[in-house]
């Protein structure tokens, strides 16, 4: 049975990042184990293509359960499944949260992780195409850029915004969040850097790194409470591979916590009923999941508006703003926008058009996942319980209504046309609650099912270490205690880095 060093499960995110750093000491052995296959899909390099990803083979497919509060939909949850992970298959967008996100983190008892204490670590993966600032840096492995060609119609969004009174903010990712502007992209000659073309590809070659695809790791080994490896399948065949040092679970809001129960961490009532022996009863995995929920509102366009092959299409420029009722000191809505028609299920598809999107940067709808079989090959049950709170819908209706303002501005008077989704007809704030409840989508940021922090129901201490055993961390977005304000790939590939530092 061959030994490592340090095993990484994942090859996401977080997981590219860890392999990359430990393997920075070429004393250093590395198994990277990763689920699925190769990151060669043509279009995943293919920003403009980002939208056709989920739900192909290099998705995991996986939906919720019925949600009670959405006319009991099952909500469809694409996680990244090939090197990369969901950076192969998520829409490029680089935001790194509020600053306020991360000194609440260290409030909530997790000393290090403020917005000074992440802001290096942040810094550290970053090649800033605009260059080096006091918030940004250049030479690290993640391209950031700017979009070479957005189209026309996003800038009018842009005036549209500024008109009505918002501040143009030339950067969402520096002093402060709130504004309407341009976003950035982790995109590189014109494809995507994901976190494994960044991170993974250049590294390939290492002597002390060994990079393993199709590997489904089953359950993580111990002797007492003691880390001492993993087992896996592999072309058929169950393997297990032991670790002399630790072992980081990199898998994801999903997989990490399915993991971790499988192996007998988890909430002692779950595991039983699962005939699963009970190693740590600690009843927080799989609890905590948040995620961000968005609504569209969809125009046809009155001409061409020609999307560049560089771009995501949905969402070259984007604002923060407070609505009405929030008193909060971060923002709670965030919109996108884009030169694509992104119609929901149920609308009519038009060839050319334009969306914005209204998104909850912090929904209060907390979900779980647990397990549905002790059978590594099922899908985790997922319950994200999205909008159980009626204030969430009302912010949702205020992002309809902001979107609508903004459309009928001068500024898109030449490019207009018939609102395709909700529609014209749906103007009273019934109908409007209506449309959020039955077609609200996620944003697909699952976090926070192994969350940080040393109340009863923390899964990991302020190092990421999991409670109760011994050799074993978590390492990837299900360690937030609360989600980011804004897309969270960013936040994902810090935490990577500043668990190799912890490490």
């Amino acid at each position: 049975m061959t030994q490592y060093d340090y095993i990484v499960i994942g090859a996401g995110s977080a997981g590219c990042v860890v392999a990359n750093r430990l393997t920075e000491d070429s004393q250093t052995t590395v198994l990277l184990l990763e689920a699925g296959k190769e990151d060669t899909k043509p279009e995943i390099q293919i920003p403009l293509e980002c939208t056709n990803l989920p739900g192909t083979e290099v998705d995991w497919k996986y939906f919720s359960e019925p949600e009670p509060y959405i006319n009991n939909r099952k909500m469809f949850c694409p996680r990244g499944k090939a090197l990369g992970g969901s950076s192969s298959i998520n829409f490029m967008v680089y935001m790194r949260g509020n600053h306020h996100d991360y000194d609440h983190w260290q409030e909530l008892g997790n000393p290090g992780w403020s917005y000074q204490d992440v802001l290096p670590y942040f810094k550290k993966s970053e090649n800033q195409q605009r260059g080096a600032c006091k918030y940004h840096s250049v030479g690290g492995e993640l391209s950031v850029t700017d979009l070479p060609t957005p189209t026309a119609i996003s800038q009018r969004f842009v005036e549209a915004a500024v008109a009505m009174g918002y501040d143009y903010n030339p950067d969402f990712n520096a002093m402060q969040q709130e504004g309407v502007g341009s976003c950035q992209f982790t995109i590189k000659d014109g494809k995507r850097h994901s976190a494994a073309a960044a991170f993974l590809l250049p590294i390939l070659k290492r002597p002390n790194l060994t990079t393993m695809t199709a590997a489904l790791v089953t359950r993580l080994l111990f002797e007492g409470t003691r880390t001492v490896g993993v087992e896996y399948i592999h072309q058929g065949t169950l393997h297990q591979a032991r670790v002399n040092s630790e072992v980081i679970l990199s898998a994801g809001a999903f997989d990490s916590p399915k993991l971790l129960m499988l192996s007998g961490i988890g909430d002692a009532k779950h595991l039983q009923a699962m005939g699963i022996s009970v190693l740590v009863d600690l009843p927080g995995v799989g609890q905590n999941l948040q995620d961000h929920i968005l609504i569209p509102v969809v125009h046809q366009a009155t001409q061409e508006l020609h999307p560049a092959t560089t771009s995501n299409g949905i969402s070259e420029v984007g604002m923060f703003v407070h609505s009405e009722e929030n008193r909060d000191v971060v923002p709670d809505l965030q919109l996108f926008f884009g030169a694509i028609p992104w119609s929901p299920p149920g609308y009519a598809h038009v060839d050319s058009g334009f969306t914005g999107t209204g998104i909850l940067t912090h929904p209060q709808n907390i979900g779980s996942i647990s397990l549905g079989s002790p059978d590594p090959k099922d899908a985790p049950m997922i319950q994200m319980n999205y909008l159980q709170s009626q204030s969430d819908v009302q912010k949702l209706v205020a992002g309809i209504k902001l979107l609508r303002n903004l459309f009928h501005s001068s500024a898109f008077d030449e490019f207009r046309g018939e609102e395709i989704a909700p529609g014209a007809e749906v103007s009273s704030d019934q109908a409007l609650e209506a449309y959020v409840r039955g077609v609200c989508g996620t944003v697909y940021h699952p976090v926070g099912t192994c969350k940080m922090g040393i109340d009863p129901m923390a899964v990991v201490d302020p190092e990421l270490r999991v409670h109760g055993v011994e050799g074993l961390r978590v390492v990837d977005a299900s360690i937030m205690p609360t989600i980011t304000t804004g897309n969270t790939n960013a936040p994902t590939i810090m935490i990577g880095e500043k668990a190799a530092d912890l490490i």
